[in-house]
């Protein structure tokens, strides 16, 4: 099989990141990109030397762009005849108008974590069900949350077994940059059970989980405590012992500096990482604790960027070009380089 031939439809918060994330994978070519004004993400592509080719969808004013000079490649029908299979990280509801031309151009597509799970074959993770993706035409990808809640339940899972989960969602309210949600200086609180839970559920049957979710002022990253039972009792050093060896777990201390979620996306930064971004979720090792036969825990979401990882094996399992999460989450954590600081990855 030659590199898979691969396209980003909607170039903001994710898009942005979905081809970044695709241009690192050394067996995947991304063809280009596809969105409907020149946003200062598009913009930017520009300024930087239009690394991306760019594609305009319906209804786009290609005389907005030939004014600010930004070339463009071609219409997002171009762009479906040149591509094995579309990441689409349009607005929620879009992916599913989108779906009509990805089936009609006979092509393959994976939808994030805002369309409605009906849009897909299947609802996709990949640690937790990877196989049940190969080959299947339309996979969607869960939320940012629930990706990294899932990473940290089936590590565990996969150690020592789990019954159920009861988590506790402190949700940023937006991301850098966005205005729609207003100035606030308050929290809310979600009617339970969240439904972080209930896809945690949908992707591993076997796990009985609620939730609730808080809606909190910041930007920088959401943070989960989880509540783990056992098929058997975990330790501390049981649940630490599992947690280090995840490529996509960084687990760290707040005597070490981190603090909390900023401190998270500082270290991101320092690292010299494009935008501050974070693939691993964080997990601080002095949040976990025993209580009776159940462990709990703390995790940091870094809402742009975690499902970048679990999105690069989605194309690997549709594509079937791995058969098993194992070969696929480790070609996708080679490429992304996840899991070097640790000795992992590679």
């Amino acid at each position: 099989m030659g590199k898979v031939r691969v396209g980003v439809a909607g170039y903001g918060t994710i898009g942005q990141r979905l081809a970044d994330g695709v241009a690192l994978q050394e067996d995947m070519e991304l063809v280009g990109v596809a969105d409907m004004a020149p946003t200062l993400a598009i913009r930017a592509l520009y300024e930087k030397g239009m690394p991306y080719d760019l594609y305009l969808v319906d209804g786009a004013d290609k005389g907005e762009f030939d004014k600010l000079g930004i070339p463009v490649a071609g219409t997002f029908q171009d762009l479906l005849g040149k591509v094995d299979i579309m990441l689409d990280s349009a607005p929620a509801g879009i992916g599913a108008k989108n779906k009509v031309l990805y089936e009609k151009a006979g092509i393959k597509a994976i939808f994030q974590g805002g369309e409605k799970n009906s849009v897909a074959d299947v609802f996709f993770h990949g640690y937790a069900n990877y196989e049940k993706g190969v080959g299947k035409d339309f996979l969607k990808l869960t939320s940012c949350n629930t990706t990294g809640l899932i990473r940290a339940v089936d590590c565990l899972d996969r150690a020592y077994g789990v019954d159920k989960v009861a988590i506790t969602i402190i949700r940023r309210v937006a991301d850098p940059g966005d205005y729609h949600r207003g100035l606030t200086n308050a929290l809310q609180i979600d009617k339970a059970p969240s439904h972080q839970a209930v896809d945690l559920m949908t992707i591993m049957p076997h796990v009985e989980a609620t939730g609730i979710l808080v809606h909190t002022p910041v930007t920088h990253g959401h943070i989960i405590t989880v509540v783990a039972t056992g098929k058997q009792k975990i330790t501390k050093e049981m649940a630490l012992e599992a947690f280090q060896k995840h490529p996509r777990i960084r687990v760290v201390r707040i005597d070490d500096g981190f603090k909390g979620n900023a401190s998270l996306f500082k270290y991101a930064r320092d690292l010299g990482h494009t935008r501050g971004d974070m693939y691993e979720i964080g997990l601080w090792e002095d949040s976990i604790v025993e209580s009776g036969n159940d462990i709990m825990f703390a995790i940091n979401i870094p809402q742009e960027s975690v499902t970048i990882p679990e999105t690069m094996d989605g194309i690997r399992a549709a594509m079937g070009m791995q058969a098993t999460s194992a070969e696929g989450t480790a070609k996708t954590n080679e490429y992304l380089k996840i899991g070097l600081f640790k000795g992992l990855g590679l």
